[in-house]
């Protein structure tokens, strides 16, 4: 699965490059955000503008990785296209989740937050 990291204020920003998240990707995704975020700390953001598909399997795999990262450092969510922002919403994991319309409403506030 082809992702990229930067990191900005803080934040570690995690862009998805492939544009579906689903029971074929959900390991290579698990694998790829454990070796991404293994040598940072603080927040992650998953930037998922590229991804216009995620099924049930894909999202246990994006909570894996919540889990992964644990409670010390949380994963938030950016840029959901329409369709994957309707799964977040039919199975109440906006809820779970802080969603970002982009990263850099993130970024925003994560420098409110330290001001």
């Amino acid at each position: 699965m082809e992702m990229t990291s930067d990191t900005s204020s803080g934040l570690q920003i995690i862009k998805v490059l492939d544009k579906r998240i689903d029971a074929a990707a959900a390991i290579q995704f698990k694998e790829s955000i454990r070796s991404l975020t293994s040598d940072s700390d603080g927040p992650v953001v998953l930037d998922l503008a590229e991804v216009d598909f995620v099924d049930s399997s894909g999202l246990g795999a994006i909570v894996a990785a919540m889990k992964f990262l644990g409670k010390d450092r949380p994963l938030h969510l950016a840029a959901l296209t329409p369709i994957v922002a309707k799964v977040f919403t039919l199975t109440r994991m906006e809820k779970v989740f802080k969603i970002f319309d982009t990263p850099s409403d993130a970024i925003d506030a994560s420098e409110a937050n330290r001001a």
